[in-house]
């Protein structure tokens, strides 16, 4: 049984209410998904709480996971990411950021370290640098750092429905690189 399998497998067990199958899954995936709540926050504690957040709702959603719609993976960091801007929204701010080129601050070292040298983390990023960077460039500001379509079509100076087609695009890209 693969890894996506195996996940998709846990979550129907989650679904179901087997909380070692939470367990699991937050075994599993935790460090992926706090990288990316700590991404948008810039924040541990907050990301920590963005992450616990997201596995209530991971726990009372399992069973809204459709394996045909997309990966678990992908299924999971939507749920964190959204659980990180819903705590930006309520504090009705952004974060500020330190890094004048990309208006953003890299995710925790050990925490992208750990990634990268994940099977997963290394497939993702061989995919990842297959795209061209306008693909590239969309799909992180957007999935890494938390941005909506607006907000990258400001910063990159580019029309709304280019940046849409270009992160749809990489998404389609990535999607077959993974398969």
């Amino acid at each position: 049984m693969d890894a996506e399998t195996d996940l998709s497998t846990l979550l129907t067990s989650v679904a179901e209410g087997d909380r070692a199958a939470l367990r699991a899954v937050y075994e599993r995936q935790s460090v992926r998904l706090f990288g990316v709540a700590n991404a948008i926050l810039r924040d541990r504690d907050t990301a920590a709480d963005a992450l616990q957040d997201a596995f209530i709702r991971i726990a009372r959603r399992a069973a809204q996971f459709d394996a045909t719609r997309g990966a678990p993976e992908a299924w999971l960091g939507a749920i964190v990411r959204h659980a990180a801007l819903d705590i930006i929204r309520a504090r009705g701010r952004e974060v500020p950021t330190d890094d004048p080129a990309l208006g953003d601050q890299a995710v925790a070292p050990e925490a992208e370290e750990r990634l990268s040298a994940s099977v997963e983390g290394q497939r993702l990023r061989h995919c990842l640098d297959g795209l061209e960077p306008k693909n590239r460039d969309g799909i992180i500001l957007a999935f890494v750092h938390g941005l909506s379509h607006p907000q990258i079509a400001e910063r990159l100076g580019t029309p709304l429905g280019t940046v849409k087609s270009w992160i749809r695009r990489g998404l389609q890209s990535l999607k077959e690189c993974l398969a």
